[in-house]
């Protein structure tokens, strides 16, 4: 079982930054991948960024170049960091947790660009 923890959204204005946290407990997180996924207003969750066991990185088309996501294995820990931010990145940002058949999804975090 892994409980996942989002914090680090917020206010911000457009072209400004931000940082999302995803604390993971539980064991074994090392060999989870790890994905930011967000969900805006009458739309479906979308994938944003994806980072795996082997720290191999994927985005969206619609956020290369301006989010980047990492991973702390030793704090359990996954970010992204997210700037040039866009009215258009205003959503619930949710962070997933996926092995084999197992996958877990934390309460959300909110980010809000406008001016």
């Amino acid at each position: 079982q892994v409980q996942i923890v989002e914090s680090g959204g917020g206010l911000v204005q457009p072209g400004g930054s931000l940082r999302l946290s995803c604390a993971a407990s539980g064991s074994d997180f090392s060999f989870y991948a790890m994905g930011w996924y967000r969900q805006a207003p009458g739309k479906q969750r979308e994938l944003v960024a994806h980072i795996n066991t082997m720290y191999y990185t994927t985005y969206a088309n619609s956020v290369k170049g301006r989010f980047t996501i990492s991973r702390d294995n030793a704090k359990s820990t996954v970010y992204l960091q997210m700037n040039g931010l866009k009215p258009e990145d205003t959503a619930v940002y949710y962070c997933n947790a996926a092995r084999r058949s197992d996958e877990y999804w934390g309460q959300g975090t909110q980010v809000t660009v406008s001016s």
